[in-house]
């Protein structure tokens, strides 16, 4: 707007000189209030400048002229001046009595300015306002009433009748309020004292100073008066008590409270800070065992306290403020010094052994103690006790002399030394009681024999180990020491073995190392029994036995041997095929045999030459020859085969045998083959003598088995074979039979089928969950298996006689 004024303020200047132009000089007055809405007519314009409305759009009639802000405007249409912005008094002429707004209006063609003023009126929209939220006054409790203290004036921005015209003071009892005015602007307000004031009834006191202005629509401003009231040393200290009495037992620790002194003082800061004294009266003692805290007052102990030097003690203390001018004030303590039982039993030794034979008996005497008090009444009467669990108990002698006695039973293999603790204590309240520990040693006699871990033990030889082998060591244990424990080993032969036990192993008598005085034969041997005993140096000397179990483990040192009929001196090993064979077309079986057991008598075979056949296979546990595919035109007539049977040991072993297999053209030339074949007698063949010696081999077992049971029994009466029972051979309708006796059972079990039988064998002391089903033809050979600790399985291949 000013940049428009000045504009056009130029224009004017330019056409002064070249153009006619009309000036009014006369000055329109409008007044408005402050804070009207926008649009409110102020006048109009037109009509009291004589100015023709209908020209005011042609001839461009503007405001040209005022302040930074266009507040008023001009309506063109009516010629109507109105409030065009928010118009604040305060912000326009703050503090003047008068506030106007000059304004110029200018119209073209011709052109003529015209001068007006606006009269902006004051409305009551500001409150009365104070510099500080709050005051703070600092009065001293001994200021006179009728004293005044100035107070913040407020201010506001309204004029006239809408400033502050009043004060107000909230009530109280101590102060009013007095108004200084000395014109329209000079109201003042002073506070004044109407009361003495006492700031140990109330130090601080709170008051609000209300402003009001003089508005249609009065408005408030507070603010909050604190008066701090100032203390003076007005109040002596004060005890709480004029005595004090208090009672402390003689044994009362140094710097333990004893009793607190307290005072006060009812004035402030260093008026009302107070420092407690103990007063001397020449008794330099109670000086020496007491003190006091200047700070809190609480009396401690200070010197060692004892009745019987001093019973009671009286004190006297002084509580002082810190004014400028001192007050202080006195009282008297009491302590009265209580007796305690501070004198705790004494234990000695007059005699002790310190040591105890296990065998010793209830009542025997270890020791001898002497227990002293030198208190007197209830507190110089002891008992005593052994406080510990334990077969030891104190037993009153003469006056103050106990006897430690055993109680029960004592073994040094379950408790070596016993470290018991004598108490005693007397009879005072509190009771006061002493400690003594003392160890007492349990002396070893020979009570306890010597243990094996195991009454059986098991151990497990391999056949063929060299002579000299440890074969497993013994261990005994005795809990007894020194000789009592030192234990010699020795072996008992057992089951009439004692001619031939020496020379099979012997025991080092101090290791208890069993040793091997041979090599042994699986084939021969397969276990045997003996017993060893462990005996102590003790006097009398103490023993116990152990039976020992030596099974022999079977090596690889058996070949397989091929049976009959390919293993015949001198035999022709021929078989014959026809060329119209099927797949799958039996050719022969080679059967074979391992005198070994286990694993090296599990046997399997294998064609080595020709190497890579594709018309024949074997099977590799049945040893079956049996054709891969049918003939073809291309293969030879003559099949030479070199059979391998290997057993299945560590380092296996194998034989081998040769079989020609010839292939026929036609059904007779086979016919004729077969008829060329020697034909066994069916009324003796080989299985049948097989059987009878069989037959023949059972019955003499059968009867050396009842020998055996009678002799046994016989024998049982001393408990040597205790653990055994006679064989049973059982037979069976089918033709089968079985041997069981006490560790071991076979049943053999022959088929209707002369060329195919069946053996199944349950060894004990293996569960019948090891054994095997293994399949054999014409009674040759079965197999067991046995499942042994240390190598696991094994297995054993017996011949059929």
């Amino acid at each position: 707007m000013a940049a428009l004024f000045c504009r056009s303020y130029l224009f004017v200047q330019i056409l002064l000189p070249l153009s006619l132009y009309h000036f009014s000089s006369g000055q329109t007055v409008y007044s408005v209030t402050e804070e009207v809405h926008k649009g409110t007519v102020v006048g109009n314009m037109a009509k009291d400048l004589n100015f023709n409305v209908r020209e005011m759009e042609s001839r461009m009639f503007q405001i040209v002229s005022g302040s930074n802000k266009k507040y008023f405007d001009v309506n063109l249409k009516t010629g109507e001046l109105f409030v065009n912005e928010r118009i604040d008094r305060e912000d326009l002429c703050f503090g003047s009595q008068t506030c106007f707004l000059h304004l110029e209006a200018i119209a073209q063609n011709p052109l003529r300015l015209f001068s007006l003023s606006v009269n902006i009126l004051d409305v009551n929209d500001n409150a009365p306002l104070f510099p500080y939220k709050t005051y703070d006054i600092n009065i001293t409790e001994h200021a006179f009433p009728g004293d005044r203290y100035p107070l913040p004036r407020a201010s506001d921005a309204d004029i006239g009748i809408n400033s502050v015209k009043s004060y107000k003071l909230s009530p109280n009892e101590h102060f009013s309020l007095n108004i200084q005015s000395g014109g329209e602007q000079s109201i003042s307000p002073q506070l004044v004292l109407q009361k003495a004031l006492d700031r140990e009834k109330q130090p601080v006191i709170k008051l609000v100073l209300t402003a009001v202005d003089g508005g249609k629509l009065p408005r408030y401003g507070t603010l909050d008066v604190i008066i701090d009231v100032i203390d003076v040393n007005d109040n002596t200290p004060s005890f709480s008590k004029e005595m004090y009495k208090v009672s402390v037992p003689e044994n009362t620790a140094i710097g333990t409270p004893v009793i607190k002194l307290n005072a006060s003082d009812m004035d402030a800061g260093v008026n009302g800070e107070i420092v407690y004294s103990l007063i001397s009266h020449g008794k330099e003692k109670a000086s020496d065992i007491f003190l006091v805290d200047p700070v809190t007052g609480e009396i401690t102990v200070k010197g060692q306290l004892d009745r019987e030097d001093s019973a009671a003690f009286e004190l006297h203390a002084q509580a002082q403020d810190k004014g400028a001018s001192p007050r202080s004030s006195h009282c008297k303590v009491l302590i009265e010094v209580l007796d305690v039982n501070d004198n705790a039993p004494v234990i000695s030794i007059t005699s002790l052994t310190g040591t105890v034979r296990e065998n010793s008996n209830s009542g025997t005497a270890v020791g001898l103690i002497a227990i002293a008090d030198n208190d007197i009444g209830k507190n110089g009467e002891i008992s005593a006790r052994v406080t510990e669990s334990s077969p030891f108990i104190l037993q009153p002698s003469y006056k103050n002399y106990y006897s430690l006695v055993v109680d029960g039973p004592l073994d040094r293999e379950r408790v070596s030394q016993y470290n018991i603790t004598i108490t005693a204590t007397d009879k005072g309240m509190p009771a006061l009681s002493s400690n003594m520990g003392l160890t007492i040693h349990i002396v070893d006699v020979n009570d306890n024999a010597p243990r094996f871990s195991n009454t059986i033990m098991d151990f497990y030889v391999k056949e063929n180990s060299p002579a000299g082998d440890i074969i497993a060591t013994a261990t005994a244990e005795d809990p007894d020491i020194n000789e009592n424990s030192q234990i010699i080993y020795s072996l008992i032969p057992g089951n009439g073995m004692e001619s031939s036990l020496t020379s099979m192993v012997n025991i080092n008598p101090a290791s208890g190392e069993i040793y091997s005085k041979q090599s042994f034969n699986y084939e021969e041997v397969k276990s045997f029994q003996f017993q060893i005993q462990a005996t102590d140096s003790g006097v009398p000397p103490l023993k116990s036995n152990s039976t020992v179990n030596v099974f022999i483990l079977d090596e690889n040192d058996n070949s397989p041997v091929i049976l009959p009929p390919y293993s015949e001196p001198g035999s022709v090993n021929t078989e014959n095929i026809p060329y119209s064979a099927e797949v799958g077309y039996f050719v022969a079986k080679i059967r074979a045999v391992d005198a070994d057991s286990g694993y090296n008598a599990l046997l399997s075979y294998h064609i080595t030459e020709p190497k890579g056949t594709n018309l024949f296979r074997i099977g590799t546990s049945t040893g079956e020859i049996r054709t891969k595919r049918r003939m073809s035109d291309n293969d030879l007539k003559t099949h030479p085969l070199v059979i391998t049977v290997s057993d299945n040991g560590e380092s296996p072993l194998s034989a081998t045998v040769s079989v020609e297999i010839l292939v026929l053209e036609n059904i007779d030339e086979l016919q004729t083959s077969i008829r060329h074949v020697p034909i066994r007698e069916e009324g003796f063949t080989d299985l049948n003598l097989y059987l009878l010696i069989a037959i023949v081999s059972v019955s003499v077992i059968f009867l050396l088995s009842l020998i055996g049971l009678i002799a046994a029994k016989c024998y049982r009466t001393d408990g040597s074979f205790s653990g055994y029972s006679a064989p049973v051979v059982t037979t069976h309708p089918d033709g089968s039979w079985s041997y069981s006796k006490s560790t071991q059972q076979y049943d053999v079990c022959f088929s209707s089928d002369t060329l195919k039988s069946d053996v199944v064998v349950f060894p004990s002391p293996f569960p019948p969950a090891d054994t095997e089903l293994i399949s054999i033809n014409e009674g040759d050979t079965f197999t067991r298996t046995q499942t042994l600790p240390s190598t696991g399985k094994v297995r054993t291949t017996f011949v059929v006689p």
